[in-house]
Protein backbone atom coordinates (compact mmCIF):
# COMPACT_ATOMS: atom_id res chain seq x y z
CA UNK A 1 0.00 0.00 0.00
CA UNK A 2 2.88 2.36 0.79
CA UNK A 3 4.36 1.87 -2.69
CA UNK A 4 1.24 3.32 -4.32
CA UNK A 5 1.68 6.61 -2.52
CA UNK A 6 5.20 7.22 -3.86
CA UNK A 7 5.52 10.14 -6.28
CA UNK A 8 7.82 8.56 -8.87
CA UNK A 9 8.48 11.96 -10.43
CA UNK A 10 9.61 13.38 -7.06
CA UNK A 11 8.08 16.71 -7.97
CA UNK A 12 8.41 18.07 -4.41
CA UNK A 13 11.57 16.31 -3.20
CA UNK A 14 15.02 15.19 -4.28
CA UNK A 15 15.26 12.11 -6.51
CA UNK A 16 16.78 9.25 -4.45
CA UNK A 17 19.73 7.28 -5.87
CA UNK A 18 17.52 4.19 -6.22
CA UNK A 19 15.54 5.95 -8.97
CA UNK A 20 18.47 7.42 -10.93
CA UNK A 21 19.39 6.47 -14.52
CA UNK A 22 22.69 5.54 -16.16
CA UNK A 23 24.49 6.99 -19.19
CA UNK A 24 22.50 5.52 -22.10
CA UNK A 25 19.04 6.25 -20.73
CA UNK A 26 20.06 9.80 -19.89
CA UNK A 27 21.74 10.30 -23.27
CA UNK A 28 18.62 9.27 -25.18
CA UNK A 29 16.44 11.44 -22.94
CA UNK A 30 18.68 14.48 -23.43
CA UNK A 31 18.98 13.92 -27.19
CA UNK A 32 15.18 13.89 -27.34
CA UNK A 33 15.24 17.11 -25.31
CA UNK A 34 17.50 18.82 -27.90
CA UNK A 35 15.50 17.62 -30.94
CA UNK A 36 13.66 20.92 -31.19
CA UNK A 37 11.89 22.34 -34.26
CA UNK A 38 12.90 25.92 -33.40
CA UNK A 39 16.56 24.87 -33.72
CA UNK A 40 15.88 23.84 -37.32
CA UNK A 41 14.31 27.22 -38.03
CA UNK A 42 17.37 28.89 -36.49
CA UNK A 43 19.61 26.61 -38.55
CA UNK A 44 17.76 27.66 -41.70
CA UNK A 45 18.33 31.33 -40.91
CA UNK A 46 22.04 30.71 -40.29
CA UNK A 47 22.38 28.55 -43.40
CA UNK A 48 20.97 31.28 -45.63
CA UNK A 49 23.17 33.98 -44.09
CA UNK A 50 26.58 32.28 -43.70
CA UNK A 51 29.09 30.34 -45.74
CA UNK A 52 29.34 26.69 -44.76
CA UNK A 53 32.58 27.14 -42.83
CA UNK A 54 31.10 30.12 -40.99
CA UNK A 55 27.96 28.08 -40.31
CA UNK A 56 29.97 25.20 -38.82
CA UNK A 57 31.96 27.60 -36.64
CA UNK A 58 28.88 29.43 -35.32
CA UNK A 59 26.97 26.20 -34.63
CA UNK A 60 29.91 24.68 -32.74
CA UNK A 61 30.50 27.89 -30.76
CA UNK A 62 26.79 28.27 -29.95
CA UNK A 63 26.41 24.69 -28.81
CA UNK A 64 29.59 24.85 -26.74
CA UNK A 65 28.10 27.86 -24.92
CA UNK A 66 24.76 26.06 -24.52
CA UNK A 67 26.56 22.89 -23.43
CA UNK A 68 28.56 24.80 -20.80
CA UNK A 69 25.43 26.52 -19.46
CA UNK A 70 23.18 23.45 -19.42
CA UNK A 71 26.02 21.15 -18.35
CA UNK A 72 26.66 23.33 -15.29
CA UNK A 73 22.97 23.20 -14.39
CA UNK A 74 23.07 19.43 -14.98
CA UNK A 75 25.91 19.11 -12.46
CA UNK A 76 23.94 20.95 -9.77
CA UNK A 77 20.77 18.93 -10.34
CA UNK A 78 22.54 15.55 -10.50
CA UNK A 79 24.42 16.43 -7.32
CA UNK A 80 21.29 17.49 -5.42
CA UNK A 81 18.56 15.48 -7.20
CA UNK A 82 16.42 18.63 -7.42
CA UNK A 83 14.39 20.13 -10.27
CA UNK A 84 14.88 23.69 -11.52
CA UNK A 85 11.88 24.83 -9.49
CA UNK A 86 13.08 23.34 -6.19
CA UNK A 87 16.61 24.65 -6.78
CA UNK A 88 15.25 28.19 -7.17
CA UNK A 89 14.06 28.08 -3.55
CA UNK A 90 17.70 28.30 -2.41
CA UNK A 91 18.45 31.44 -4.42
CA UNK A 92 15.03 33.12 -4.68
CA UNK A 93 13.39 31.93 -1.44
CA UNK A 94 10.28 29.75 -1.25
CA UNK A 95 7.77 32.42 -2.25
CA UNK A 96 10.30 34.07 -4.57
CA UNK A 97 10.67 30.78 -6.46
CA UNK A 98 6.99 31.02 -7.41
CA UNK A 99 7.81 33.89 -9.78
CA UNK A 100 10.40 31.89 -11.70
CA UNK A 101 8.22 28.77 -11.65
CA UNK A 102 5.26 30.69 -13.03
CA UNK A 103 7.29 32.30 -15.83
CA UNK A 104 8.96 29.01 -16.79
CA UNK A 105 5.69 27.07 -16.63
CA UNK A 106 3.59 29.62 -18.52
CA UNK A 107 6.17 29.72 -21.31
CA UNK A 108 6.32 25.93 -21.60
CA UNK A 109 2.52 25.49 -21.58
CA UNK A 110 2.34 28.11 -24.33
CA UNK A 111 4.97 26.31 -26.43
CA UNK A 112 3.16 23.02 -25.84
CA UNK A 113 0.05 24.49 -27.45
CA UNK A 114 2.05 25.96 -30.32
CA UNK A 115 3.73 22.58 -30.88
CA UNK A 116 0.39 20.75 -31.07
CA UNK A 117 -0.77 23.19 -33.75
CA UNK A 118 2.59 22.97 -35.56
CA UNK A 119 1.82 19.26 -36.06
CA UNK A 120 -1.86 19.61 -36.89
CA UNK A 121 -1.64 22.38 -39.51
CA UNK A 122 0.77 20.77 -42.02
CA UNK A 123 -0.70 17.29 -41.54
CA UNK A 124 -4.19 18.67 -42.25
CA UNK A 125 -2.93 20.23 -45.48
CA UNK A 126 -1.45 16.94 -46.65
CA UNK A 127 -4.08 14.47 -45.42
CA UNK A 128 -7.26 16.55 -45.32
CA UNK A 129 -8.00 15.36 -41.77
CA UNK A 130 -9.85 17.82 -39.53
CA UNK A 131 -7.43 20.13 -37.70
CA UNK A 132 -9.41 20.01 -34.44
CA UNK A 133 -9.34 16.20 -34.43
CA UNK A 134 -5.59 16.17 -35.03
CA UNK A 135 -5.04 18.68 -32.23
CA UNK A 136 -7.11 16.61 -29.80
CA UNK A 137 -5.39 13.33 -30.69
CA UNK A 138 -1.87 14.68 -30.51
CA UNK A 139 -2.57 16.78 -27.42
CA UNK A 140 -3.90 13.71 -25.57
CA UNK A 141 -0.95 11.53 -26.62
CA UNK A 142 1.67 14.07 -25.55
CA UNK A 143 -0.10 14.74 -22.26
CA UNK A 144 -0.21 10.98 -21.64
CA UNK A 145 3.57 10.50 -21.96
CA UNK A 146 4.17 13.45 -19.65
CA UNK A 147 1.60 12.05 -17.19
CA UNK A 148 3.44 8.72 -16.94
CA UNK A 149 6.61 10.59 -16.17
CA UNK A 150 10.29 10.00 -16.71
CA UNK A 151 9.98 6.35 -17.77
CA UNK A 152 7.55 7.24 -20.56
CA UNK A 153 9.73 10.18 -21.66
CA UNK A 154 12.76 7.87 -21.82
CA UNK A 155 10.90 5.20 -23.82
CA UNK A 156 9.66 7.84 -26.26
CA UNK A 157 13.21 9.14 -26.72
CA UNK A 158 14.51 5.62 -27.45
CA UNK A 159 11.94 5.39 -30.27
CA UNK A 160 12.06 8.97 -31.55
CA UNK A 161 15.81 9.70 -31.58
CA UNK A 162 16.89 6.87 -33.97
CA UNK A 163 13.81 7.43 -36.18
CA UNK A 164 14.43 11.16 -36.58
CA UNK A 165 18.16 10.64 -37.24
CA UNK A 166 17.53 7.89 -39.82
CA UNK A 167 14.59 9.42 -41.69
CA UNK A 168 15.73 13.02 -41.40
CA UNK A 169 19.29 12.06 -42.32
CA UNK A 170 18.09 10.25 -45.46
CA UNK A 171 16.05 13.28 -46.51
CA UNK A 172 18.97 15.66 -45.85
CA UNK A 173 21.35 13.52 -47.93
CA UNK A 174 18.83 13.44 -50.77
CA UNK A 175 18.55 17.23 -50.59
CA UNK A 176 22.35 17.66 -50.63
CA UNK A 177 22.59 15.43 -53.70
CA UNK A 178 20.30 17.90 -55.45
CA UNK A 179 22.98 20.58 -54.98
CA UNK A 180 25.68 18.42 -56.56
CA UNK A 181 26.71 16.47 -53.49
CA UNK A 182 28.70 17.52 -50.44
CA UNK A 183 31.24 19.48 -52.47
CA UNK A 184 28.49 21.54 -54.08
CA UNK A 185 26.83 22.11 -50.71
CA UNK A 186 30.08 23.26 -49.07
CA UNK A 187 30.61 25.77 -51.92
CA UNK A 188 27.30 27.51 -51.14
CA UNK A 189 27.62 31.26 -50.66
CA UNK A 190 24.80 33.38 -49.17
CA UNK A 191 23.27 36.25 -51.11
CA UNK A 192 22.83 38.28 -47.90
CA UNK A 193 25.40 37.87 -45.13
CA UNK A 194 24.71 37.63 -41.41
CA UNK A 195 27.07 39.25 -38.88
CA UNK A 196 28.92 37.06 -36.36
CA UNK A 197 27.23 38.61 -33.30
CA UNK A 198 23.76 38.26 -34.82
CA UNK A 199 24.51 34.69 -35.90
CA UNK A 200 25.78 33.69 -32.46
CA UNK A 201 22.72 35.32 -30.88
CA UNK A 202 20.50 33.09 -33.03
CA UNK A 203 22.63 30.02 -32.31
CA UNK A 204 22.55 30.47 -28.54
CA UNK A 205 19.14 32.11 -28.22
CA UNK A 206 17.25 29.33 -29.99
CA UNK A 207 17.50 26.97 -27.02
CA UNK A 208 18.84 28.85 -24.01
CA UNK A 209 15.42 29.46 -22.43
CA UNK A 210 14.51 25.76 -22.74
CA UNK A 211 17.98 24.82 -21.52
CA UNK A 212 17.23 26.59 -18.24
CA UNK A 213 14.92 23.64 -17.48
CA UNK A 214 17.73 21.07 -17.87
CA UNK A 215 17.68 20.19 -14.12
CA UNK A 216 14.10 18.90 -14.44
CA UNK A 217 15.57 15.94 -16.37
CA UNK A 218 19.19 15.59 -15.28
CA UNK A 219 18.19 15.24 -11.61
CA UNK A 220 17.55 11.61 -12.60
CA UNK A 221 21.21 11.06 -13.57
CA UNK A 222 23.10 8.52 -11.45
CA UNK A 223 25.99 10.94 -10.95
CA UNK A 224 27.09 14.45 -11.89
CA UNK A 225 29.46 12.87 -14.44
CA UNK A 226 26.52 11.17 -16.19
CA UNK A 227 24.37 14.31 -16.03
CA UNK A 228 27.05 16.64 -17.40
CA UNK A 229 28.42 14.31 -20.10
CA UNK A 230 25.03 13.37 -21.54
CA UNK A 231 23.88 16.98 -21.56
CA UNK A 232 26.98 18.31 -23.31
CA UNK A 233 26.97 15.46 -25.85
CA UNK A 234 23.27 16.03 -26.55
CA UNK A 235 23.86 19.68 -27.38
CA UNK A 236 26.99 19.07 -29.45
CA UNK A 237 25.34 16.25 -31.45
CA UNK A 238 21.56 16.61 -31.17
CA UNK A 239 21.23 20.37 -31.40
CA UNK A 240 23.95 20.61 -34.05
CA UNK A 241 22.07 18.00 -36.10
CA UNK A 242 18.89 20.09 -35.89
CA UNK A 243 20.81 23.14 -37.11
CA UNK A 244 22.28 21.13 -39.97
CA UNK A 245 18.85 19.80 -41.01
CA UNK A 246 17.50 23.35 -40.98
CA UNK A 247 20.38 24.76 -43.03
CA UNK A 248 20.19 22.02 -45.65
CA UNK A 249 16.44 22.36 -45.97
CA UNK A 250 16.50 26.15 -46.26
CA UNK A 251 19.28 26.22 -48.85
CA UNK A 252 17.86 23.47 -51.06
CA UNK A 253 14.08 23.90 -50.75
CA UNK A 254 13.47 27.12 -48.81
CA UNK A 255 11.97 25.08 -45.93
CA UNK A 256 13.84 24.92 -42.60
CA UNK A 257 11.91 22.08 -40.94
CA UNK A 258 13.19 18.72 -42.24
CA UNK A 259 9.64 17.35 -42.23
CA UNK A 260 8.62 20.18 -44.61
CA UNK A 261 11.56 19.22 -46.82
CA UNK A 262 10.30 15.64 -46.82
CA UNK A 263 6.83 16.81 -47.84
CA UNK A 264 8.45 18.63 -50.81
CA UNK A 265 10.37 15.43 -51.66
CA UNK A 266 7.13 13.44 -51.69
CA UNK A 267 8.08 11.44 -48.57
CA UNK A 268 4.66 11.96 -47.01
CA UNK A 269 4.53 9.15 -44.42
CA UNK A 270 8.14 9.58 -43.26
CA UNK A 271 7.51 13.34 -43.06
CA UNK A 272 4.50 12.87 -40.77
CA UNK A 273 6.48 10.43 -38.60
CA UNK A 274 9.45 12.78 -38.26
CA UNK A 275 7.24 15.84 -37.71
CA UNK A 276 5.19 14.07 -35.06
CA UNK A 277 8.12 12.52 -33.17
CA UNK A 278 10.18 15.71 -33.28
CA UNK A 279 7.39 17.85 -31.85
CA UNK A 280 6.39 15.10 -29.42
CA UNK A 281 9.86 14.86 -27.82
CA UNK A 282 9.84 18.64 -27.39
CA UNK A 283 6.28 18.98 -26.15
CA UNK A 284 6.28 16.18 -23.60
CA UNK A 285 9.41 17.69 -22.04
CA UNK A 286 7.75 21.13 -22.06
CA UNK A 287 4.53 20.05 -20.37
CA UNK A 288 6.44 17.85 -17.90
CA UNK A 289 8.68 20.75 -16.88
CA UNK A 290 5.72 23.15 -16.71
CA UNK A 291 3.89 20.79 -14.39
CA UNK A 292 6.88 20.60 -12.04
CA UNK A 293 6.77 24.40 -11.84
CA UNK A 294 3.06 24.50 -11.02
CA UNK A 295 3.65 21.73 -8.45
CA UNK A 296 6.25 23.96 -6.77
CA UNK A 297 3.63 26.70 -6.43
CA UNK A 298 0.55 24.63 -5.54
CA UNK A 299 2.27 21.66 -3.78
CA UNK A 300 0.08 19.34 -5.90
CA UNK A 301 1.91 16.32 -7.34
CA UNK A 302 3.02 16.58 -10.96
CA UNK A 303 0.88 13.80 -12.47
CA UNK A 304 -2.31 15.65 -11.49
CA UNK A 305 -1.08 19.05 -12.68
CA UNK A 306 0.10 17.70 -16.04
CA UNK A 307 -3.46 16.78 -17.04
CA UNK A 308 -4.70 20.33 -16.41
CA UNK A 309 -1.73 21.87 -18.21
CA UNK A 310 -2.17 19.50 -21.15
CA UNK A 311 -5.86 20.37 -21.44
CA UNK A 312 -5.10 24.12 -21.36
CA UNK A 313 -2.36 23.81 -23.99
CA UNK A 314 -4.53 21.62 -26.25
CA UNK A 315 -7.66 23.79 -26.03
CA UNK A 316 -5.76 26.99 -26.83
CA UNK A 317 -3.37 25.41 -29.37
CA UNK A 318 -4.57 27.23 -32.49
CA UNK A 319 -5.03 30.53 -30.67
CA UNK A 320 -1.48 30.34 -29.28
CA UNK A 321 -0.15 29.34 -32.71
CA UNK A 322 -1.84 32.29 -34.43
CA UNK A 323 -1.29 34.98 -31.80
CA UNK A 324 1.39 34.26 -29.26
CA UNK A 325 4.57 32.92 -30.89
CA UNK A 326 6.23 36.36 -30.80
CA UNK A 327 5.15 36.92 -27.19
CA UNK A 328 6.46 33.51 -26.10
CA UNK A 329 9.79 34.22 -27.80
CA UNK A 330 10.03 37.53 -25.94
CA UNK A 331 9.04 35.90 -22.64
CA UNK A 332 11.65 33.22 -23.20
CA UNK A 333 14.37 35.88 -23.26
CA UNK A 334 13.81 36.65 -19.58
CA UNK A 335 14.28 33.03 -18.45
CA UNK A 336 18.07 32.45 -18.83
CA UNK A 337 19.00 34.88 -16.01
CA UNK A 338 17.18 32.48 -13.65
CA UNK A 339 19.65 29.72 -14.54
CA UNK A 340 22.59 32.11 -14.20
CA UNK A 341 21.47 33.03 -10.68
CA UNK A 342 21.18 29.33 -9.74
CA UNK A 343 24.73 28.72 -10.96
CA UNK A 344 26.12 31.78 -9.16
CA UNK A 345 24.29 30.90 -5.95
CA UNK A 346 25.49 27.29 -5.91
CA UNK A 347 29.12 27.68 -6.96
CA UNK A 348 30.07 31.15 -5.71
CA UNK A 349 27.74 32.21 -2.89
CA UNK A 350 27.27 28.71 -1.35
CA UNK A 351 30.66 27.35 -2.51
CA UNK A 352 29.24 24.20 -4.07
CA UNK A 353 27.30 23.01 -1.02
CA UNK A 354 23.55 23.09 -0.53
CA UNK A 355 22.05 21.86 2.75
CA UNK A 356 19.69 18.89 2.28
CA UNK A 357 16.40 20.09 0.81
CA UNK A 358 14.21 18.38 3.42
CA UNK A 359 16.13 20.06 6.25
CA UNK A 360 16.10 23.56 4.80
CA UNK A 361 14.14 26.49 6.15
CA UNK A 362 13.96 28.83 3.18
CA UNK A 363 13.58 32.61 3.18
CA UNK A 364 10.21 33.81 1.96
CA UNK A 365 11.78 36.02 -0.72
CA UNK A 366 15.42 36.77 -1.50
CA UNK A 367 15.17 40.23 -3.02
CA UNK A 368 18.79 40.09 -4.16
CA UNK A 369 17.85 37.32 -6.59
CA UNK A 370 14.76 39.18 -7.81
CA UNK A 371 16.83 42.33 -8.43
CA UNK A 372 19.55 40.34 -10.22
CA UNK A 373 16.95 38.65 -12.42
CA UNK A 374 15.37 42.01 -13.39
CA UNK A 375 18.76 43.58 -14.17
CA UNK A 376 19.92 40.48 -16.06
CA UNK A 377 16.79 40.53 -18.22
CA UNK A 378 17.38 44.26 -18.79
CA UNK A 379 20.98 43.58 -19.84
CA UNK A 380 19.77 41.01 -22.36
CA UNK A 381 17.24 43.45 -23.76
CA UNK A 382 19.14 46.75 -23.88
CA UNK A 383 22.93 46.22 -23.85
CA UNK A 384 24.85 45.84 -27.12
CA UNK A 385 26.51 42.54 -27.93
CA UNK A 386 25.03 39.04 -27.65
CA UNK A 387 21.76 39.33 -25.66
CA UNK A 388 21.65 35.79 -24.15
CA UNK A 389 25.22 36.13 -22.84
CA UNK A 390 24.51 39.66 -21.58
CA UNK A 391 21.59 38.27 -19.59
CA UNK A 392 23.54 35.36 -18.14
CA UNK A 393 26.64 37.33 -17.17
CA UNK A 394 24.70 40.38 -15.98
CA UNK A 395 22.40 38.40 -13.68
CA UNK A 396 25.25 36.32 -12.23
CA UNK A 397 27.49 39.33 -11.52
CA UNK A 398 24.72 41.41 -9.96
CA UNK A 399 23.60 38.49 -7.78
CA UNK A 400 27.10 37.79 -6.46
CA UNK A 401 27.76 41.49 -5.75
CA UNK A 402 24.44 41.94 -3.94
CA UNK A 403 25.00 38.73 -1.95
CA UNK A 404 28.45 39.92 -0.82
CA UNK A 405 27.05 43.31 0.21
CA UNK A 406 24.20 41.63 2.11
CA UNK A 407 26.61 39.24 3.87
CA UNK A 408 28.88 42.11 4.95
CA UNK A 409 25.90 44.14 6.17
CA UNK A 410 24.66 41.16 8.20
CA UNK A 411 28.14 40.65 9.67
CA UNK A 412 28.36 44.33 10.60
CA UNK A 413 24.96 44.15 12.33
CA UNK A 414 26.06 41.09 14.31
CA UNK A 415 29.24 42.86 15.41
CA UNK A 416 27.21 45.92 16.42
CA UNK A 417 24.82 43.79 18.44
CA UNK A 418 27.78 42.04 20.11
CA UNK A 419 29.30 45.41 21.07
CA UNK A 420 26.00 46.53 22.61
CA UNK A 421 25.82 43.35 24.69
CA UNK A 422 29.44 43.85 25.83
CA UNK A 423 28.74 47.44 26.90
CA UNK A 424 25.79 46.27 28.98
Amino acid sequence: MEQKRIDHDFSLQAVPQSHRNGFWKMLMLMLGFTFFSASMVAGGTLGLGLSMMQFIGIVLAGNLILGAYTGTLAYISAKTGLSTHLLTRYAFGEKGSYLSSFLLSATQIGWFGVGVAMFAVPVQKVTGMDTTVLILIFGILMTATAFFGMKALTILSFVAVPAIIALGGFSALEAVDGLGGLDGFMQYQPTETLGAAAALTIGVGSFISGGTLTPDFTRFAKSPKVGVSTTVIAFLIGNSLMFAFGAIGAIVTGQSDISEVMFVQGLIIPAIIVLGLNIWTTNDNAIYAASLGISNITKIKKNKVVIINGIIGTIFAMWLYNNFVGFLTTLGSVLPPIGAILIADYFIVRRGKYPAFEKMTFKAVNWNAIAAWVLGAGAAKFLPGIPPLNGLIGAAVVYVVLSIIAAKAAEANLNLEAEKVTEL
